[in-house]
């Protein structure tokens, strides 16, 4: 079976559990307890397959707890991150979980003692935390342990069943996958509610594309609106085969998507020290500001959501926001993501931001923060994307490149929202291979074409009062019918022709009724 054949078959049946499962809980609430399973037997499954170090008289499974010395599990943290003893290892509790009576309670147990073991260590950060969304008392689960564990179980039966091959057979990408995939689909299913926070694939590698474009090796990817940490492994996708110095960095608000990234940064095997994702407001809470700038950025941030802007005075001082000279409106936070991100681009690097359109175009505050940001020539390129490519929104965004090393002074920009850009699909639209590829040829040559992309003097779009909607540098195509007027005239003629025949015959009718 192919690589691919094996994927599609793997989705089909994480789908199949997660809707066969739910019951009667909420499939948004309930994919927590899916996606926390999941989790669980591969963190079991990579830790085995470290402390078995490739020797195939070991297995760790089948040891007993009290062979462990202390020594170990501290060895075992340092490199890991965290300990699980063979007892509490996924593949041991799937064996007996249609009969154990205490079986929720018992996974609460080992959720505790695997974040726990990360006390002290370097990692407790990157640990703590991360089953808090998994909570297996919950009455979501039934109002019985009985109903619980009923439930429990049969997510850690289906989940037992699913086939990710040997895993020291470079299957990680599986795991993440499927992890992505259920991601995915529950976000599309959800609405608003769950693709608030969700770059669906096509568009993030787009972005990772962008941000890390020309660059043989960077520093570190930082995404500062991280959601499920989708736009950053997608970078790490596209950046296999170069040099990623000091890994992957993110700051999200929601608790729940923050455990997500973490999760998911563990499921593509990124291990601990090679990631930092905090957990607060990054336009009021900032994380990693004092670390040396990045030389990618990747970002979706929330469109237009309320901040404190100039109610809190002292944001104007904040060395993110001064250099424009004005804070973006309280109820329009884009341009705070896009200055803060600015701050913490490295000079070789590029910053590529989803925005919503309306900031390229409105005025007062938003008008003053573009003059700033093409006066003193950090805008690359903006790209405008086709309509319904994201879940929960028909929006069709734009993608804003920001650089700190061009060349010229010039602005560009690309329109690929026509039908040459996207392939339509049931719910969404979708960015192929062969649309991205296209998208970044654009960007690479900056070359000129037609009803496509142009770049453009900044002279010029300060003339324009600093707008920066690709409509009003692009020109659109005609795609009316063109009419001769002849043919046309000579069309309406006969015509007139044939109404004065049908009258005439019409009133011999008549007059013949009459006489």
């Amino acid at each position: 079976m192919s690589s691919a054949a094996q994927r599609t078959e793997l989705q089909a049946q994480i789908w199949k559990i997660a809707n066969e499962v739910r019951g009667s809980v909420d499939g948004w609430d309930f994919k927590q307890y899916v996606l926390g399973i999941l989790f669980y037997r591969f963190i079991s499954e990579n830790f085995s397959n470290y402390m078995e170090g490739g020797d195939d008289s070991i297995h760790y499974a089948e040891l007993d707890d009290t062979i462990i010395t202390k020594e170990i599990k501290e060895d075992a943290v340092k490199t890991k991150g965290y300990f699980i003893y063979p007892s509490q290892l996924f593949c041991r509790i799937a064996e007996n979980a249609n009969t154990n009576e205490s079986l929720n309670t018992d996974l609460k147990t080992i959720f505790d003692e695997i974040e726990n073991s990360a006390s002290g260590y370097p990692s407790e950060q990157d640990i703590k935390g991360l089953f808090a969304d998994f909570d297996t008392t919950s009455n979501r689960l039934g109002n019985t342990v009985k109903d619980k564990n009923t439930r429990l179980a049969a997510v850690i039966k289906g989940v037992e069943g699913l086939n990710f091959g040997n895993f020291e057979d470079n299957q990680i990408d599986l795991f993440g996958d499927a992890y992505e995939f259920l991601i995915s689909n529950y976000a599309a299913n959800a609405g608003k509610s769950g693709g608030e926070f969700f770059t669906p694939q096509c568009v993030s590698k787009l972005i990772a594309k962008l941000a890390i474009h020309g660059q043989t090796s960077i520093n570190k990817i930082y995404d500062p609106a991280a959601g499920s940490g989708s736009l950053l492994l997608q970078a790490k996708k596209q950046f296999d085969e170069h040099v990623i110095e000091d890994g992957f960095f993110g700051q999200e608000i929601n608790h729940t998507t923050y455990n997500l990234a973490r999760m998911n940064m563990f499921l593509h095997n990124v291990n601990y020290d090679k990631f930092s994702i905090a957990l607060g407001n990054t336009l009021t809470e900032p994380h990693f500001g004092n670390d040396k700038p990045f030389d990618a950025i990747v970002s979706n941030p929330p469109y237009s959501i309320n901040w404190i802007g100039n109610d809190d005075p002292t944001l104007i001082n904040d060395e993110r926001f001064a250099p424009a000279g004005v804070l973006a409106p309280k109820s329009k936070a884009d341009f705070a993501f896009i200055l803060h991100s600015l701050s913490y681009l490295s000079s070789k690097g590029r910053a590529a931001i989803v925005c919503f359109p309306g900031i390229f175009y409105r005025g007062g505050a938003e008008q003053k923060i573009r003059k700033y940001l093409v006066d003193n020539n950090f805008v690359e390129t903006v790209i405008a994307l086709a309509p319904n490519l994201f879940y929960g929104t028909s929006i069709a965004v734009n993608i804003m490149v920001l650089s700190k090393h061009k060349s010229d002074t010039k602005v560009q920009f690309i329109d690929a929202s026509g039908e040459e850009f996207y392939k339509k699909e049931t719910n969404n639209n979708i960015l192929t291979e062969k649309h991205i590829k296209k998208i970044m040829q654009l960007f690479s040559s900056k070359e000129d074409k037609e009803y496509i992309s142009k770049s453009v003097d900044k002279d010029t779009i300060a003339h324009e009062n600093y707008n920066l909607s690709v409509s009003s540098y692009v020109d659109a195509k005609d795609i009316r019918e063109v009419i001769d007027i002849k043919i046309l005239n000579a069309e309406i003629k006969k015509t007139v022709k044939n109404i004065d025949k049908l009258r005439a015959e019409i009133d011999e009718i008549i007059a013949e009724i009459e006489g």
